[in-house]
């Protein structure tokens, strides 16, 4: 695979799994509509930020294997093309919830420094992150992986998620549009439960690397 293509899988994956609601997702929601636009966009550039500490260890370990062990590559492969599955089956069975009222409200002010501090802390805490990296990470691998190609996927991942949560929070300052977001909610979980079902699937019946 070349480095656009894994660009254009690695975008299609990673948009949908930074849309589904999580940890990050929360935390951009609770400060945006606590403390305004300005500490969601902070926020959100502290969580792209935290990525770095997963992309680098990512990136380091497999450019290792890469470079000499392709058995063992393959067994990260295995776990890797698992977990996605894992996570596809556990996207498609996620029920509709119902809708609440949103409401902003007023909080004790951060400096931006904290702001920015509490996102970066929260994405490089967050333990699911490691085994979904190397899982992402494991997809575009192959034994023609340089680990500049690798870097290149991870700076792209970072970019990805600020635009995403960036403009979550300009949505966010929308009330009305954040209710209509949580009733479809679940739907977003099972579009990427689905996709992320077909390529743990790939991953698995796919021995050449």
């Amino acid at each position: 695979m070349d480095l656009y293509q894994g660009l254009l899988l690695i975008t299609s994956i990673h948009l949908l799994a930074a849309a589904a609601p999580g940890p990050d997702f929360v935390l951009v929601t609770q400060q945006t509509l606590s403390n305004g636009k300005r500490a969601g966009l902070l926020c959100s550039l502290g969580i792209a930020a935290g990525l770095s500490i997963h992309i680098f260890y990512s990136s380091l370990g497999l450019a290792v294997l890469i470079a000499n062990s392709s058995s063992a590559l393959w067994g990260i492969k295995i776990l890797g093309g698992v977990y996605l599955i894992y996570l596809g089956v556990s996207g498609l069975r996620v029920k509709a919830r119902k809708a609440k009222a949103v409401t902003v409200q007023t909080a004790s002010k951060r400096s931006p420094l904290k702001t920015v501090g509490l996102g970066f802390l929260c994405n490089a805490l967050n333990p699911k992150a490691p085994i979904y990296f190397v899982s992402l990470f494991t997809i575009v691998l192959s034994q023609d992986t340089s680990a500049q190609h690798l870097l290149v996927y991870g700076l792209w991942m970072m970019a990805l998620q600020l635009a995403w949560f960036s403009l979550l929070t300009v949505l966010l300052s929308r009330p009305t549009v954040t209710i209509r977001f949580q009733r479809m909610g679940h739907w977003i979980d099972r579009i990427a439960g689905g996709t992320m079902l077909l390529l743990g699937i790939k991953v698995l019946t796919t021995r050449a690397i």
